[in-house]
């Protein structure tokens, strides 16, 4: 602890941490909490008990606000006290150049600009050995830095990451919403929150807009600060998702926070140096979701955004997704009487003639391959007896995702995938060796419970037809067996013209079997 940390302010903190870990697991129960229609038990996370109101919620966000200054100028002061001994450290670039920097006093904003004033106002993000790093923020020791603009994986997702930050302000400065988690992804970025009873609508999307406008034009900077599980605890106490979040560390972890304006969220980080960065922005969509991604957890609502540096980029964007609407399957499959989807069974696609006569053609397509690849057409039941998914452990990791119910007192599954029946099907009677491979293929019709909110036309559905196969051979033939299927593979997908990435499952941590077996395995699947 660094001198500037009076003693005589640590053990009432420390006291009053403790009790405040007994009020976030008291949060974090699920207790009786008021959804305005006679209450609601939630399975994790109680819904907070202050209404959504941004004046009510904010002498919590002033408290917020105040405590991070503290733990800053805690943070700040450490890092000017290292800098005072006025260490040289070297900095190598990616092309093995090197650049001189001071300990705690070099930024990588400051290498970039000294490479050309252009890359020091385009960049970013930066990784410090590996490490993602805010370019604002000074540097330790020598390190290897690489630096990022948005035209990069890590720029987009710095960039999106902070423009969540943002519109977590706007959330909670325009609706007092309790947030939640509000991450970067593929193309944009989310937020999370509870709002009781209200849902947003169409007419929200210009009064978030005009608040996300007025912190750009604001040029916020973010600022970083280090605290201790109990001190975020302290910070947060008001907002049972977060407190929930920090419980889940671990005792004694060290977690960092980001501000911006009045703004502040639990946060690793990295991001962009200010708010006046974000040149251009959209918020693309509201839903509804649940904490935790769990129907008996408390009911969120979800805004989706996107934000560019350029309003340029915002154009091509907003007409690449016009376009994309013209061609969503969605709609071609309504206008061409192929199929459509009804509430009477949600996520289950009902095919009209002509879809149906395009379905058949591809499982025909498929059929001729499995032949010249010497598969053999099995079909398997659509319901087994529970104790297969004990055995086969869908019920310990996967029983979430299925439909399962009972029958004369006994518990049953419909299949969420083909393996273990086919695995029944070969333990049906002994083979011998001579008969291996064995390659058992099935058009099998799955069911998964999938989540209303999740469900997208073809594309995330809870009943579907998987093309499936499983092939029963010895270990000396692994890899033929393989370099066949993927021979198979690109065919059927060079034929549709669809393009694809290749990735290796390797064995998890709760995996079934013997060691020795998974490694030869591994070993062949990686020669």
């Amino acid at each position: 602890m660094s001198s500037w940390w009076d003693e005589r302010e640590v053990k009432p903190l420390e006291d009053a941490a403790k009790q405040l870990t007994l009020v976030g697991k008291e949060n974090a129960k699920g207790v009786q909490a008021s959804s305005g229609k006679g209450g609601k038990s939630w399975g994790s996370a109680s819904v907070p008990t202050q209404p959504a109101d941004p004046q009510v919620k904010q002498p919590y966000y002033d408290k917020r606000i105040a405590l991070f200054e503290k733990y800053y100028e805690r943070t700040q002061f450490d890092a000017s006290e290292a800098a005072k001994a006025n260490e040289a450290i070297t900095i190598t670039l990616p092309d093995g150049n090197t650049r001189p920097g001071v300990r705690l006093l070099t930024t990588p904003k400051d290498i970039a600009t000294g490479i050309s004033k252009k890359l020091g106002k385009e960049c970013v993000v930066a990784k410090v050995d590996g490490q993602d790093w805010d370019v604002f923020r000074p540097l330790e020791e020598d390190c290897k830095l690489e630096l990022f603009k948005f035209d990069s994986a890590e720029g987009k997702y710095t960039y999106w990451h902070s423009t969540a930050h943002l519109l977590g302000q706007a959330l909670e400065l325009e609706y007092g919403a309790d947030l939640t988690i509000g991450p970067p992804i593929e193309e944009g970025f989310y937020y999370d929150c509870y709002m009781g009873e209200k849902t947003l609508v169409e007419e929200d999307k210009a009064k978030i807009c005009k608040r996300i406008e007025k912190i750009i034009s604001e040029k916020q900077e973010f600022q970083r600060a280090v605290v201790t599980r109990e001190e975020a605890l302290h910070m947060f106490q008001e907002n049972p998702f977060k407190v929930e979040v920090i419980e889940g560390l671990p005792e004694g972890s060290t977690i960092t926070l980001y501000r911006n304006g009045p703004f502040c969220d639990l946060c690793r980080g990295p991001h962009v140096p200010h708010s006046g960065l974000i040149k251009s922005f959209t918020i693309n969509q509201m839903t509804r979701a649940f904490w935790r991604a769990d129907v008996n957890n408390a009911p969120l609502m979800r805004v989706y955004g996107v934000s560019f540096p350029d309003k340029k980029l915002l154009k091509k964007y907003e007409h690449k997704i016009a376009e994309a609407k013209k061609r969503d399957h969605r709609v071609i499959g309504l206008k061409q009487d192929l199929f459509f989807f009804n509430p009477v069974s949600p996520g289950s696609c009902f095919f009209q003639p002509y879809g149906t006569r395009i379905y058949n053609t591809l499982l025909s397509f498929v059929k001729e391959k499995y032949w010249n690849y010497g598969y053999e057409e099995v079909t398997s039941p659509n319901i087994f007896h529970f104790d297969l998914w004990n055995t086969s452990g869908h019920a310990g990791h996967y029983k979430q995702n299925m439909f399962h119910f009972n029958v004369e007192k006994e518990e049953w599954g419909m299949k969420p995938m083909n393996c273990p029946g086919h695995c029944v099907l070969f333990n049906h009677r002994r083979h011998s060796f001579r008969e291996l491979p064995l390659r058992y293929a099935e058009f099998g019709v799955l069911h998964r419970n999938e989540f209303s909110g999740a469900l997208h036309g073809l594309t995330r559905v809870r009943r579907f037809v998987q093309d499936d196969a499983h092939i029963f051979c010895r270990k000396d033939q692994i890899q033929g067996e393989v370099m066949a299927y993927l021979q198979m593979f690109a065919e059927i997908y060079g034929t549709l013209g669809l393009d694809y990435d290749l990735a290796l499952s390797t064995r998890p941590e709760g995996f079934l079997g013997e060691v020795s077996d998974w490694d030869a395995a591994e070993l062949a699947l990686t020669t």
